[in-house]
């Protein structure tokens, strides 16, 4: 690759597929350099650490959980069924990339765990964002709670079993969604709901 065509994005793409083969203990950034066919100080230049380059990968993953959960917290509609498509899509995403690729899950799990001020902006994202659900809730009459905010944290630390990584060698028990609809229900008592919406979760069809 031209040096002076490299691009932080480009650099990222290499990046994730480098620690996909050689895992965050034994991925450097020479070897990033190399799957690239650049020198490694090209690499520096958009990020100046190993650190800096391994916490804008996992910025970059999160991103991928984040961006579609936003569009569903700026829809219009009523704020409880979105608040529950929401916890649906959230807990989907993370499935579907432990279910997929339980490898570079794992991978990410790791280099998450050390990104942690990545991952704090992240929950805190995602928290602002059921916390708009909850205000456009009550703004509607659907619910009767004081502080949005404050719920917004409530709803996404006790639904945590349901999508932090570190659960997730329990998604797929047989009893978690079971699990999960009573949380729900909890959740929904919490927030004043007299009565639950329709699940937005698909069943899957009777034979």
């Amino acid at each position: 690759m031209v040096e002076e065509a490299l691009t932080a994005e480009r650099i990222l793409e290499a990046a994730e597929e480098v620690l996909r083969r050689f895992g965050p203990a034994k991925a450097t950034v020479v070897d990033v350099a190399r799957a690239l066919g650049v020198s490694h100080g090209s690499v520096y230049r958009h990020f100046p650490s190993k650190t800096a380059l391994r916490d804008a990968v996992a910025e970059r993953w999160l991103a991928r959980v984040s961006k579609p959960l936003a569009e569903v917290a700026a829809e219009k509609g009523p704020a409880p069924e979105r608040l529950r498509r929401w916890l649906d899509l959230l807990i989907e995403l993370k499935r579907k990339k432990a279910r997929d690729d339980p490898e570079l899950f794992a991978t990410y799990r790791e280099l998450v765990a050390d990104a942690r001020d990545v991952v704090r902006v992240h929950v805190e994202t995602l928290a602002s964002q059921i916390a708009q659900i909850l205000a456009d809730g009550v703004e509607q009459g659907a619910f009767t709670i004081e502080d949005p905010v404050a719920a917004g944290w409530a709803v996404f630390n006790a639904t945590t079993k349901f999508h932090k990584p570190s659960h997730a060698s329990e998604w797929f028990d047989p009893g978690i969604d079971a699990a999960f609809e009573g949380v729900w229900s909890l959740v929904l008592g919490g927030l004043g709901v007299r009565e639950a919406p329709a699940k937005a979760r698909k069943k899957p069809a009777k034979k």
